[in-house]
């Protein structure tokens, strides 16, 4: 039996973990697990249902978004992205994006402040 999450813990504190098994797909929602949030950056795992998405924005840093599953519309800058399952892309700071869920998608959000 897997050993309980201690208040504040990670569920991937020195242990191995299936990141897409760590969020579950709501219908029509989004929903979000926040693994690391320090002072030097964060690490959130999300789970879109299809059609769900995120308008568009700026942040004062770079975001690494990593697709676990699913495909989404990523666009930067005005550009379109369409990024699936085992893809990466790099949302550079300043830089107007927005997010739209194609298929039901889970992603990991990697932002390092500096």
């Amino acid at each position: 039996m897997p050993d309980k999450e201690q208040a504040g813990s990670s569920p991937l504190d020195a242990r191995a973990a299936i990141l897409s098994e760590l969020v579950d797909y709501q219908e029509g929602s989004i929903v979000s697990r926040t693994i690391i949030d320090k002072k030097a950056g964060t690490v959130t795992l999300f789970a879109f249902a299809a059609g769900q998405g995120l308008s568009e924005h700026t942040a004062p840093y770079d975001a690494l978004v990593h697709v676990l599953d699913g495909e989404v519309e990523i666009t930067i800058a005005g550009k379109p992205l369409h990024v699936k399952t085992g893809e990466a892309v790099i949302m550079p700071a300043n830089q107007p994006h927005a997010l739209r869920a194609l298929t039901n998608f889970k992603m990991i959000l990697t932002m390092i402040r500096s």
